[in-house]
């Protein structure tokens, strides 16, 4: 009997803890800090599945273009071509040099 009655057993020790916790949670200060922390955990979850969706698309891209440019069939060799004569075209100036004769000639009139 003197087992059961022990006022230091360890079911007493949670029930205390558990009525102090329960008690914390009705302070306005308390559920005010849970709430923010709520807050908190969902946008940060949010922002994180917004970046790993980011990676994995990239991840996916990156292995798409690379069995792409792998294969031999004729319309990825047409692209191919295009891209480069697209890449030549890209480092020549817009527009020509202007000679020193042009620029003579329009000082001059």
């Amino acid at each position: 009997m003197d087992k059961l009655m022990k006022k230091t057993d360890k079911s007493r020790k949670w029930m205390w803890w558990f009525l102090a916790i329960v008690g914390a949670t009705q302070l306005y200060f308390v559920q005010e800090l849970l709430a923010a922390f709520a807050l908190f955990a969902a946008v940060f979850a949010v922002i994180g599945g917004l970046v790993a969706g980011g990676y994995l698309l990239h991840k996916g891209w990156v292995v798409a273009i690379e069995r792409v440019a792998a294969s031999s069939r004729p319309l990825v060799s047409m692209v191919k071509r295009g891209a480069d004569s697209v890449e030549d075209l890209a480092g020549r100036p817009l527009r020509r040099p202007v000679s020193e004769a042009a620029v003579q000639q329009s000082s001059a009139v």
